[in-house]
C-alpha cells in the first residue's frame, strides 16, 4: 500500500495536491457575489420589463371601462332626455334641437363623432349630416346591446362604409349602448373617441406606478445583495471545511497504511525471518546434535512463531475489532489492551454494566481507547495503563484511559499535528458531531490522562 501511495504520487496524482490543486481553482468570494449581482440584476430587468407591459395592458383596459362609463353617462344624462319621437321620425326641428346639445355638450374632448341607431340600422341622427337617413346592417355584436341593455367598446373599423367620414381621425374607439325615446323606442346610441386620448389616460396611470415598481425591484435587488454575500462565505466556510476534513481523512490514512506497514516489517516479518534461521540451522544440525539441543531450537521456533500469531491477532484487532459488532465494547476492550500484556505492561480494565451505547457511539469510544492505547504503546514507555468505562449522573458516558508514562506538554501535541499525527485530532471532531468533547491532560513526567465523554 505504501508503495501505490508512493508511484502515485510520482506519476503526479497526488489526492492531496489535488485536493489543493481544486481549492485554488474555485472562483474567489468577490466574483460570486459579481456574477449572482448580474444575474440578479438581468431578472430585474426581465421582472421590470413584464411588470410594464402588464402594467400598459391593465391600464389601457381601465382606460377602456372608463370610456364606457362616460358614454353611459352622456348616453342617461344627455342623449336621452333630449330624445324625441321626432328625432326617429326625422323631424327637422327635433334633428337641430337635438344638434344643438349634442355639439355643445358631448363632442368635447375625446368624443370626435356621435351616431344614432334604429333597430333596423338606419342612422337616424349623427353629428354628420350626410349619414342621417342611410341604412346600413348592424353588426350581431350591436343587436345584442340592444337586447341586453349592456355598453359594449370596441376599436372602429374604419374600413366600412359607414366609418369613411372618420378615417381622417384616425385610430377610434367605438362605445354603444341603449336608448329610448319617450314612447318606448329603441336606438342605438354610438360614440367614436380618439384611442390616443383614452390610451393616454391609461399611460398616465401606469407611468405613476413605474418609478414606485422599479424602486421596490432595486430595493429588493440590493437588499439580496448582502444575503448572497453572507450565504457565498458559508458555503466557501463548508467547501473550506470539507477540503480540511478530505486533508485529514487523506493524512490519517495514509498514516494507517505507513503504520500498518512498519508494524508487519520491524514486528513479525522480523520475528518469522528469526524463527525460520533457526528452524533451518536445527534441520542443518539435526544429524549430529545432542537431542537435548535440538529440542531447545525446536521449543524456541514454536514460541516465536506463537508470539508472531499473537502480534498478528493484535494488529488485526487494531485494523478492525470482530467482536466490536458481536459481542460489543466488554469483549473488544480486553482484545485492544491484549497488545500491552504482551509487552509486560500491567493493565486494568473496568466496564459499568449500566453502559448503553448506539453503534456510532460504540465505534467512536473504541477508536478513542484505541489511539490513546496506541499512544501509550509507541510513545510512552508506561508500565501501568487503566481503562475505565462509566456512566455519569450527568446522563454522559465517559472512557478514560490514563498511564503511567513519560507525558507530554501542550507544545508536543501541536508539532505531533503539524506533523500530520491527526487521530486525536478527528477523534475530538467526530466526538463534538455526538454533542460531547475529548480532553486530553498530561505533564511531563506525570503520565497522561485522555477522557472522552459523549451523551448516553
Amino acid at each position: 500500500m505504501v508503495r501505490k501511495v508512493q508511484h502515485e504520487r510520482d506519476q503526479g496524482h497526488d489526492p492531496q495536491a489535488a485536493a489543493l490543486a481544486s481549492s485554488r481553482k474555485s472562483p474567489s468570494l468577490g466574483r460570486l457575489v459579481t456574477q449572482f449581482a448580474v444575474s440578479g440584476l438581468v431578472a430585474l430587468l426581465v421582472v421590470a420589463v413584464a411588470a410594464v407591459i402588464v402594467l400598459r395592458r391593465t391600464a389601457v383596459k381601465e382606460s377602456i371601462r372608463d370610456a364606457r362609463q362616460v358614454t353611459q353617462v352622456l348616453g342617461v344624462a344627455v342623449i336621452e332626455p333630449s330624445l324625441t319621437d321626432g328625432v326617429v321620425r326625422g323631424d327637422r326641428a327635433a334633428l337641430v334641437a337635438l344638434d344643438r346639445v349634442v355639439r355643445e355638450r358631448v363632442i368635447e374632448g375625446p368624443v370626435v363623432r356621435v351616431k344614432l341607431w334604429a333597430p333596423d340600422g338606419r342612422i337616424v341622427y349623427s353629428d354628420e349630416p350626410r349619414l342621417i337617413g342611410l341604412r346600413y346592417p348592424l353588426e350581431e355584436e350591436q343587436e345584442g346591446v340592444l337586447a341586453t341593455r349592456e355598453v359594449a367598446a370596441e376599436l372602429s373599423d374604419l374600413s366600412r362604409p359607414e366609418n369613411r367620414f372618420e378615417r381622417q381621425e384616425g385610430k377610434l374607439l367605438e362605445v354603444y349602448m341603449p336608448v329610448h325615446t319617450p314612447s318606448g323606442k329603441p336606438l342605438l346610441f354610438e360614440s367614436y373617441m380618439r384611442f390616443s386620448s383614452v390610451a393616454a389616460g391609461g399611460h398616465k396611470v401606469w407611468l405613476s406606478f413605474v418609478p414606485a415598481l422599479l424602486a421596490a425591484l432595486i430595493l429588493l435587488w440590493l437588499f439580496q445583495l448582502p444575503l448572497a454575500a453572507s450565504l457565498g462565505r458559508r458555503l466557501r466556510q463548508g467547501q473550506r471545511e470539507r477540503e480540511t476534513l478530505l486533508m485529514r481523512a487523506l493524512d490519517a490514512s495514509e498514516g494507517e497504511r505507513r503504520r500498518i506497514a512498519a508494524d508487519l516489517h520491524d514486528g513479525v516479518v522480523q520475528d518469522l525471518a528469526g524463527t525460520s534461521m533457526m528452524l533451518a540451522v536445527a534441520a542443518q544440525q539435526a544429524p549430529i546434535a545432542l537431542r537435548q539441543d535440538l529440542e531447545t531450537a525446536l521449543q524456541t521456533g514454536a514460541d516465536s512463531a506463537r508470539q508472531s500469531m499473537r502480534q498478528l491477532r493484535s494488529l488485526l484487532v487494531e485494523i478492525y475489532p470482530p467482536n466490536l459488532r458481536t459481542a460489543g465494547l466488554p469483549a473488544a476492550l480486553p482484545d485492544l489492551l491484549a497488545g500491552l500484556t504482551a509487552r509486560g505492561i500491567k493493565t486494568e480494565l473496568r466496564i459499568d454494566d449500566a453502559v448503553e451505547l448506539n453503534a456510532e457511539a460504540e465505534r467512536l469510544v473504541f477508536r478513542t481507547a484505541q489511539e490513546a492505547v496506541r499512544n501509550v504503546a509507541d510513545h510512552a514507555n508506561a508500565h501501568a495503563v487503566e481503562v475505565s468505562l462509566t456512566t455519569t449522573t450527568g446522563g454522559m458516558t465517559e472512557l478514560v484511559v490514563s498511564d503511567d508514562g513519560r507525558g507530554f506538554s501542550t507544545d508536543t501535541i501541536a508539532q505531533r499535528r503539524a506533523a500530520g499525527h491527526l487521530g486525536l485530532t478527528l477523534l475530538e471532531d467526530r466526538a463534538r458531531s455526538l454533542g460531547g468533547e475529548l480532553a486530553v491532560d498530561s505533564q511531563p513526567g506525570q503520565g497522561t490522562r485522555i477522557t472522552l465523554r459523549i451523551p448516553t
